[in-house]
């Protein structure tokens, strides 16, 4: 083959610095050996690749496209050489997270400063889960770890043995509505019975291929359904329907007086939250999440109190 990845660099490095003296010095080369690499490459392919008539080595249309395209072989060629090098060193290439929607990903924004000051080299992904589709993935092997689910997952879970957990810590919730909703100045404790005549707003499970779960509904409630307690809490504070909230993203409007929480008879969502991962192949930088998630000022960093800027 006569294109080598060593003659696009020669021609990448010509190019940035405008002459085969200057490329010859930041690549640590005679400027006659880039001339003779360059002169062989015009041989073998057939064509002029620079104009050498002016003061600045000029790609030709021919050179030019050959390097656009060139440019793209020699960043593959680098990712494939940091990607091995990280692989002997223990390190993964990337990372995939599933986060659940309760927590807002500013919360995440510490933890990912934190994880770069290691310089691992490892790339993160991350993805939106919401009930059964925050294990989804995770029990496909396309994500290496999941923060923020509940045990009341998929039955391979609790039966396989193939997944390692540890506490997040509980989520404290309440049920509440708009000042103006029909149940604001309803009678307290809320029956079920009153709670079912009024439309809920859930977050619906994104899993696509397991069975979906539902939280914190009652048996022939209306339902409107989003994608993410954002979403979720944006619909009661405009008194769209009513139902359980976070603490954590309810505070603030409770405090204003733009929600109004009530006491009801039904049963609130589970509060207990995990993170999740794979028992098998553990790389060096999920290992360092997984530690770093357990520390106790992490964790309660991801489930505390939140401002009105992360709920917007």
């Amino acid at each position: 083959m006569n294109l080598t990845l060593e003659s696009l660099l020669i021609l990448d490095m010509i190019d940035r610095k405008g002459s085969f003296a200057a490329a010859a010095v930041a690549l640590d080369r005679v400027p006659s050996a880039l001339t003779y690499s360059v002169r062989k490459l015009e041989d073998d392919l057939d064509v002029l690749l620079f104009d050498r008539r002016g003061h600045r080595a000029q790609l030709t249309p021919a050179g030019l496209q050959l390097l656009q395209e060139g440019r793209h072989l020699l960043l593959a060629a680098s990712d494939l050489e940091q990607r091995v090098k990280r692989t002997a060193t223990g390190r993964e290439t990337e990372l995939h997270i599933v986060l659940n929607s309760l927590i807002p990903f500013d919360k995440m924004l510490p933890v990912i400063e934190a994880f770069d000051r290691e310089e691992s080299g490892t790339r993160l992904r991350f993805t939106p889960g919401v009930l059964t589709g925050a294990w989804e993935k995770l029990i496909e092997g396309r994500a290496n770890l999941v923060i923020g689910v509940t045990l009341d997952g998929p039955e391979v879970v609790r039966t396989s043995g193939r997944f390692q957990m540890q506490e997040l810590g509980a989520v404290d919730w309440v049920f509440a509505v708009a000042p103006t909703h029909p149940l604001a100045s309803a009678t307290e404790p809320l029956s079920a019975e009153l709670v079912r005549s009024h439309r809920a707003i859930a977050v619906g499970d994104n899993s696509q291929s397991l069975p979906t779960l539902t939280m914190g509904l009652l048996s022939g409630q209306e339902t409107l359904t989003v994608a993410t307690v954002a979403d979720k809490l944006q619909a009661q504070l405009a008194g769209l329907g009513c139902g359980h909230l976070p603490r954590i993203w309810a505070e603030p409007y409770l405090a204003t007086g733009a929600l109004v929480e009530k006491q009801t008879l039904a049963a609130k969502p589970n509060d207990n939250f995990m993170v999740a991962w794979p028992k098998a192949e553990q790389g060096k930088s999920l290992k360092w999440f997984i530690q770093h998630l357990a520390q106790p000022h992490v964790r309660q960093s991801l489930i505390g109190p939140i401002s009105m800027r992360d709920t917007a």
